[in-house]
């Protein structure tokens, strides 16, 4: 038995052993590791450790503490070594764990007669640790099911809500909406779970169905709502979801201005960005690390990269983890800003930020786009032999892309056949483009048929082939690579430009024709190539891939999506405009020349943003220094 002077001071060890009650009141003010092995320790001596409810009451007080390992682990002890456990000590420990040991916890429960019946809470723990990489399989989830079904639990609503969680976690939104149809007292929760899983799993209509039934809403409702479009790439919808919460009446938070954020990044509306990023501040929003990366990432995807490192650099945000490093790497590399992206990487040693896979990612972004190659090979070996990172296929497209870009075709290929997982059809349309570009036509046709191979259904990788054949004149076989590609029953993703003017979005085909100012457009664009060609412009033919002859080639050169928004922007802007444009796919060679006489012949700064990176046009010349 310790004596009062080796006892802890915060519980008095007489009054603790006589009385449960006030060792229970006492055992509360345990808020350090420490303070819980003292009062373990008064439990063992006082003889209170065989009444029920003193360990009870102690493992609820170690499990309220931060988490570690350590906790944990003497948790488990502590309730292993308790004599008659109570329900709240087990559904304590479900809970805490939450991954496979608390099926088999669950199990013991079961198994012993003298042991408590589970409770509702007992179910919802259960269920709520049955999720893909806890180590349970959905079969175990199916049990406790069962059993919840067999102890009347099914129609709980904390239980009915757990398993469409559940469902939603494995990709069954089938299963998780049978649960929600059959649930008769669903609450808020409930309706905002159901549309996060089809979220989750995609099926941006699905969600839309359920958030239009819902009887009520809060932020929950429209952020997850507003994230489901955004994931799916309807932007559009996203902004006017936005717009409707806004007259709703509902304040966003955080999460919902973060992810409208994205939505503007990715249609480059840069005034709805600045009108977000104003209401953040008037609003007196607190700007975190992920919300401060989100206003980064917009400025720099809506071409406005020298306010996006100044918001970087000034912001009193804490920059002590990746995220908001990240967002500036990505936005100074698709700039093509290579160099200060290399310093700013050297400069998260100084601030103790440590790297992870997006940095990297990020970083040989930077590298490929500013034809460092010896670089680029540093920081790779660097990721692993100095942050322990390991290599995934982002990064090894990376270098296939740095390698490539430069000329250096056989370390290329050296890089994919010694990666340390298959490589997909992006890395290899990677090398493709790489042989595009510097006309190696054997390796493209020995990288084609490996493609086809491995990867017959990846239309992309085939109309670059097909494309490869064209730039050589061997119309035959790029015809029969294109059919191919119709036997596959896959198309082709047509280019598609898209504009802001006036807060409005236009967006333009390749040879579009349904916009109502179409007939304006067409004459703009006739009279704008004369002009260019009397300033020097000669079409780069060799850009069209069918075999037709150069006058067709040129018309369908002047149809392209970009130079369609482009002419529709020269209309409707006033003079000394910057325009901004968005393109899905890489910019072809004519278009990147075309645009560089433009910015000179109408004297305006035309930002475009293509599937690569941004290319900002100015007096005839473009800020890639035309290597993309």
């Amino acid at each position: 038995m310790p004596s009062p002077s080796n006892s802890p001071r915060h519980l008095h060890p007489f009054i603790s052993r006589q009385n449960p009650i006030l060792f229970l009141l006492e055992a509360s003010s345990c808020n350090t590791f420490a303070k819980i092995k003292q009062a373990h320790a008064l439990l063992l001596t006082s003889g209170l450790f065989l009444h029920p409810f003193p360990p009870s009451k102690l493992l609820q007080v170690q499990l309220s503490l931060p988490s570690s390992p350590p906790l944990l682990s003497y948790a488990d002890l502590l309730f292993h070594h308790s004599p008659s456990p109570p329900l709240f000590s087990y559904n304590s420990l479900i809970k805490a764990h939450s991954n496979s040991f608390s099926l088999r916890l669950f199990r013991s429960l079961l198994r012993d007669s003298s042991a408590p019946l589970p409770n509702q809470y007992t179910i919802t723990f259960v269920l709520a640790a049955c999720r893909p990489g806890s180590g349970l399989e959905l079969g175990e989830a199916e049990q406790v099911r069962g059993h919840a079904v067999r102890r009347g639990f099914e129609t709980n609503l904390f239980v009915s809500n757990v398993l469409i969680k559940m469902y939603g976690s494995w990709g069954l939104a089938g299963h998780a909406e049978k649960i929600f149809d059959e649930c008769s007292h669903r609450d808020l929760f409930s309706w905002n779970l159901m549309v996060g899983v089809y979220v989750g799993s995609g099926d941006a209509e699905g969600a839309r169905k359920v958030f239009d039934e819902m009887p009520d809403r809060d932020v929950v409702s429209w952020s997850t709502m507003i994230a489901g479009y955004v994931q799916t790439g309807w932007f559009l919808e996203a902004m006017q979801l936005f717009q409707q919460m806004q007259l709703a009446g509902i304040a966003p938070n955080e999460f919902t201005l973060s992810t409208i954020l994205a939505a503007c990044a990715n249609l480059v509306a840069l005034d709805q960005g600045r009108w977000i990023h104003a209401f953040i501040n008037k609003a007196r929003i607190k700007v975190n690390d992920r919300l401060l990366a989100s206003l980064i990432d917009m400025y720099a995807k809506c071409g406005e990269i020298d306010f996006a490192f100044d918001l970087f650099n000034k912001s009193d945000s804490p920059k002590q983890i990746a995220r908001p490093w990240n967002a500036i790497l990505t936005g100074l590399a698709i700039h093509g800003y290579s160099a200060e992206a290399t310093q700013l990487f050297e400069k998260m040693d100084q601030f103790k930020v440590f790297p992870d896979k997006v940095t990297f990612v990020s970083l040989l972004t930077a590298c490929s786009h500013g034809r460092f190659v010896e670089k680029g090979k540093f920081y790779f070996d660097t990721m692993k032999s100095t942050y322990s990172i390991e290599p995934e296929l982002e990064h090894y497209g990376c270098m296939v892309d740095l390698l490539g870009r430069a000329g250096l075709l056989q370390d290329a290929e050296d890089i994919i056949s010694n990666m340390s997982m298959a490589p997909d059809a992006a890395t290899w349309g990677s090398l493709l483009g790489a042989c595009r570009i510097h006309k190696d036509l054997e390796r493209a046709q020995r990288i084609g048929k490996l493609v086809e191979e491995f990867e017959s259904k990846h239309v992309g990788c085939h109309v670059l082939l097909a494309n490869i054949y064209s730039g050589c004149g061997r119309w035959n076989d790029s015809n029969e690579a294109r059919k191919k590609i119709e036997v596959a029953g896959e198309r082709k993703i047509p280019g598609c430009s898209s504009i802001e003017v006036d807060g409005m979005f236009h967006q333009f085909l390749v040879g579009d024709r349904s916009h109502p100012q179409t007939k304006s457009i067409y004459s703009f664009l006739d009279e704008m190539v004369i002009k260019l060609k009397v300033a020097g412009y000669v079409p780069e033919v060799g850009e069209v891939l069918v075999d037709v002859d150069v006058e067709d080639k040129e018309t369908a050169l002047s149809r392209h999506s970009e130079k369609l928004a482009i002419a529709f922007g020269l209309m409707n802007t006033r003079a000394g405009t910057t325009i901004r444009i968005v393109k899905n796919l890489r910019v072809c060679l004519d278009c990147h020349k075309a645009t560089k006489f433009i910015s000179m012949v109408y004297k305006r700064e035309i930002i475009v943003r293509d599937r690569i990176r941004f290319h900002r046009f100015k007096d005839g010349s473009c800020s890639c220094g035309d290597y993309w």
